[in-house]
């Protein structure tokens, strides 16, 4: 036994792996290995032997399950003080630098417009950028001697030689996925359409073409009192603050009765906006419900079906959240404006998350 007990303990502290471990256990205290022969042997004594030698073997047999155990804890501890050397990063050593490419903040601030409709489920709806006549004017309510209909205001396309048909425009507003929503999938109906819409004008806050974002509910018992709801709370998170005070002013717009343009309380102490306090009130976008006319365009019942609608400028909200003072900068192609208004391209806006991270 003492000649066993040498050896195993020998083969054990030289073992270099796990395998090797295994082997040893197997040939040691195995169904066939070496001790586990001398216990069956045991049978084959006088009891007086037996009294002597079973205590020996089971004892050996401890002694050599102990001495594997440790040695393949050492093993372990090895392995992983090995890895622990091959993974040590210096904390001390500079971050990282930022990768050189930003996103745009109209496309950071549709994302973030998309994750808070979307948490109140809305879906986002798509349109094309060079719209019918009918869908982006007559179907909106939108008469023909209207001011926006000019040619002034207007970029239409240019047609054949001969053709009579009303001619193609570029879409002065997102409110036309309104009309193809409702047409594709009728009511009950819940959608934002945020995209590009163009118009003839340009200065330090217009630009020929800019990014708005319409918002449209259809229900039985929708009012006014849900728009209000939904705009109070987007404002709050949009602009991450735990307060807002809007106030409807009745305005006039063709495809909505009542409408609405909304104002948020804001101050301007000390040249900067702080929204959701002071004394002052700032327009954000217009409102209301949406017009009769306009739901049997889109070949909804205006007798059994009501609902709100909105519209903001998404390249707006964006320059009052990040303080962006000149709306042309948009557009320039700067890249040293890009690289510091710019947004992480990791930094995914989400509710609970943050929006702006």
């Amino acid at each position: 036994m003492d000649d066993l007990r040498d050896k195993y303990m020998r083969l054990i502290a030289g073992a270099a792996d796990e395998a090797a471990l295994e082997e040893l256990r197997v040939q040691a205290v195995g169904k066939k290995g070496e001790i586990s022969l001398k216990m069956r042997e045991l049978g084959k004594m006088s009891p007086d032997e037996r009294k002597e030698a079973g205590p020996r073997l089971n004892a050996l047999k401890d002694e050599i399950n102990g001495a594997l155990a440790a040695r393949k804890a050492a093993l372990g501890d090895a392995a992983l003080e090995e890895r622990l050397r091959a993974e040590w990063l210096d904390v001390t050593l500079p971050a990282r630098q930022r990768p050189a490419g930003t996103i745009h903040p109209v496309s950071q601030v549709t994302e973030e417009v998309t994750a808070i409709f979307a948490d109140m489920g809305f879906a986002v709806a798509e349109g094309p950028q060079v719209e019918t006549d009918w869908h982006n004017f007559d179907a909106l309510n939108i008469p023909g001697h209207h001011p926006a209909r000019a040619e002034m205001d207007t970029f239409y396309m240019a047609r054949a030689e001969g053709d009579d048909r009303p001619p193609h425009v570029l879409r002065t507003h997102t409110s036309p996925v309104q009309i193809r929503s409702m047409l594709a999938h009728g009511a009950p109906l819940r959608v934002i359409a945020p995209g590009r819409v163009y118009r003839a004008d340009y200065d330090q806050t217009h630009t020929p073409m800019f990014h708005q974002v319409e918002g449209l509910a259809i229900d039985t018992d929708i009012t006014m009192a849900n728009l209000k709801w939904c705009l109070e709370e987007f404002c709050r998170a949009f602009f991450e603050v735990d307060h807002v005070d809007l106030r409807f002013r009745a305005s006039h717009f063709p495809f909505t009765e009542p409408s609405a343009e909304v104002d948020i309380r804001c101050s301007w102490e000390g040249g900067t906006l702080k929204l959701g306090e002071g004394d002052d009130w700032l327009e954000i976008l217009g409102s209301g419900m949406v017009h009769p006319k306009v739901l049997a365009a889109g070949d909804i019942d205006p007798t059994a079906w009501q609902g709100f609608a909105f519209g903001m400028g998404i390249d707006r909200i964006a320059m009052l959240k990040y303080g962006i003072p000149d709306l042309r900068a948009f557009f320039d192609s700067d890249l040293r404006w890009l690289r510091h208004y710019g947004f992480g391209a990791l930094d995914m806006p989400a509710i609970h998350a943050g929006l702006s991270r």
